[in-house]
């Protein structure tokens, strides 16, 4: 029995006059209503928000675990099979005869700025050191906290968190994507990649819902990056310049700091915006990658070199050897307050869940950008460059960061130098041990351009991405209005929640938008099986 030809067309109605010319007014309107009452929420009643934020998420936390590590692994498996299967391998996304319209160079720095640097800046110096001092290896008794015994499980758990699966949640949905709407030419847009599964149901009400999930998913997902990253940003002023506004007493950027920033990232993003793919977002991303490299070459010679080398790789083999098992093993508290349990849940809640969702809620955004530069990639090239070089990117960066940050506290008189600063602050704080003041004050001015460049490539993009899922799927630079008034958007929400919580609400916030979506991504991985599966049987019939 032959199987119906696939399909390659959605009619997704958009509007033909006004201001929604050429977007889709439910999608655009719906967004905008349900992030709006957000922002009137959070602006309005800024401490009941920060209590029912933080009450939704112990009971997503509590209830929702399992899933997120289950379909997290799912993510992983789908990816790496089809890019291992030398059928589906070998797929051009765009078709046989399909060229890349960028470089490679070019295509891996927009994939890395979008995805990850913003976090790879903060994190990499905080998690290891955090880990250092407790992990699960420490709460069951394995390895002993801020010891020597201890370097090579805070390597393998911060790895974890910046390895395959974070990169996994992007390339499946950037796949499927690209698939969906290069090889079979259906929009580009979140709905196109459920086709298999939903068909011409898409072009209604439901398609309509899905994409109206995703630009939701984006923005609190986008809100994260940029909440953390704002915040070292004005860390890094305050180390430059001293002022006093900058910082609060506890060593944590103030609110107004923070928004101050904000303020100035998102207008040089919009503007970036306005200039398109090729233009702004192409070379900030190059400006990026260069900069990383800069001081990732500082590390490399002035840091902790030999004991970092000895946590890169050992701590990749532990990380391959134990990623099954961190991957599907679910803590659950046994209601005792200080149990071993207990402990473990509160970590794992805390650090696993709190990253599988924040790395889905920005997948949206970085899946749409990548499926938007990677026409013209195999599905193998593309898992390759999307996935498995931006982990080892990342386990470089943790190991050579992180390390020396970690060699400094355990063996070269740092003391609490570093691990007393805040997150955003211990970059710095090592920078300032290892340099003297004018050689500090010069690395943190490059860092902090380099935090400026990363933060205005993830805002232009996700203002971009968010314009083409309301534009139905549009690639073309359309709507200048339209690209302001997200960009406003997005500052606003940042703000409201950073009013109403600080960091703490917006990563609330974005675990709960992560939810649906986090759903909407399985069935991708479902949908883009199906029908490689479906193309395989055609091609044996003819």
């Amino acid at each position: 029995m032959a199987i119906k030809p696939p399909l390659t067309d959605l009619d997704i109605r958009t509007q033909t006059s006004g201001f929604y010319d050429g977007f889709s007014k439910f999608v655009g309107l719906g967004s905008k209503i349900a992030i709006g009452a957000l922002i009137l929420w959070a602006m309005s009643f800024p401490e009941a928000a920060g209590n029912t934020l933080n009450a939704l998420r112990g009971t997503i936390d509590a209830n929702t675990g399992a899933w997120y590590m289950y379909v997290m692994t799912f993510y992983i498996v789908v990816c790496l099979s089809l890019a291992l299967i030398p059928s589906t391998g070998r797929i051009r996304l765009g078709g046989a005869e399909s060229k890349p319209e960028f470089s490679s160079f070019s295509w891996f720095s927009m994939m890395f700025g979008a995805g990850i640097g913003i976090g790879m800046l903060t994190y990499a110096t905080g998690e290891p050191i955090y880990h250092f001092g407790t992990n699960p290896d420490v709460i069951v008794g394995a390895t002993t906290g801020a010891s020597a015994d201890n370097v090579q499980a805070a390597m393998k758990w911060s790895f974890l968190h910046w390895g395959f699966s974070a990169w996994a949640c992007y390339a499946i949905v950037g796949l499927a994507l690209a698939f969906f709407s290069y090889s079979r030419g259906l929009p580009l847009t979140i709905r196109s990649g459920l086709t298999p599964l939903f068909g011409r149901a898409l072009e209604g009400t439901l398609g309509h819902v899905i994409d109206i999930i995703s630009v939701i998913a984006t923005i609190l997902g986008v809100s994260v990056t940029l909440g953390y990253g704002v915040s070292q940003f004005a860390a890094g002023l305050y180390n430059i310049t001293g002022m006093d506004w900058l910082m609060d007493a506890e060593g944590t950027p103030t609110s107004f700091a923070m928004i101050f920033c904000l303020v100035i990232v998102m207008v040089l993003s919009t503007m970036s915006a306005l200039s398109g793919v090729g233009k702004g977002i192409k070379w900030l991303s190059n400006i990026n990658m260069g900069l990383s490299f800069f001081i990732l070459a500082f590390f490399l010679i002035f840091g902790s070199t030999l004991f970092a080398l000895r946590g890169l790789f050992v701590g990749i083999w532990d990380y391959l050897v134990n990623l099954p098992m961190m991957s599907l093993t679910v803590f659950s508290p046994d209601g005792a307050a200080d149990s071993i349990a207990t402990q473990l849940a509160g970590w794992q809640g805390g650090w696993t869940i709190f990253y599988w969702a924040w790395w889905i809620a920005f997948a949206p955004f970085v899946g749409l950008f990548l499926a938007r530069i990677s026409k013209g990639r195999t599905i193998r090239e593309y898992v390759l460059g999307a996935m498995i070089v931006p982990s080892v990117m990342c386990f470089i960066w943790f190991a050579f960061v992180g390390g020396t940050a970690i060699d400094l506290t355990l063996n070269g008189g740092a003391g609490d130098a570093i691990t007393g600063a805040g997150l955003s602050s211990q970059l710095f704080a090592m920078i300032n041990f290892m340099m003297s003041p004018a050689m500090a004050t010069i690395m943190s001015m490059i860092i902090v351009v380099l935090l400026l460049t990363y933060l205005v490539t993830s805002a232009d993009s996700a203002i971009l991405i968010i314009n083409t899922i309301v534009a139905a799927g549009d690639e073309s630079p359309k709507g200048r209005m339209h690209i302001i008034v997200w960009g406003v958007i997005l500052t606003m929400v940042i703000s409201g929640l950073l009013l109403a919580g600080g960091l703490g609400a917006i990563n609330t916030a974005m675990i709960i938008g992560a939810l649906p979506f986090s759903g909407v991504m399985a069935l991708m991985g479902i949908s883009l099986i199906k029908a490689l599966w479906r193309d395989g049987i055609r091609a044996k019939q003819k």
